[in-house]
């Protein structure tokens, strides 16, 4: 099982964190750079439309589960 790891990027200015396991880390990487984007921006689209009462965390996760379903691979 892949531990937890935080992590502090800005987004729109300001200083945020997540915690996300390796394996989910790796992929949100992999989807920004199949997207020339840099993962700061592709976390901050992603904390644009999330729900507020759904932790950046989560959101995280749930994005890349819908990404790797849909077969971005």
């Amino acid at each position: 099982m892949s531990t937890v790891e935080k992590r502090s990027i800005s987004i729109r200015g300001h200083r945020t964190s997540f915690s996300l396991e390796k394996p989910f880390f790796d992929e949100l990487s992999r989807i920004a750079a199949e997207r020339g984007l840099s993962v700061a921006a592709l976390v901050a689209e992603v904390d644009e439309t999330r729900p507020r009462d759904t932790n950046l965390s989560s959101a995280l996760r749930v994005f890349v589960l819908e990404e790797v379903k849909r077969g971005t691979r």
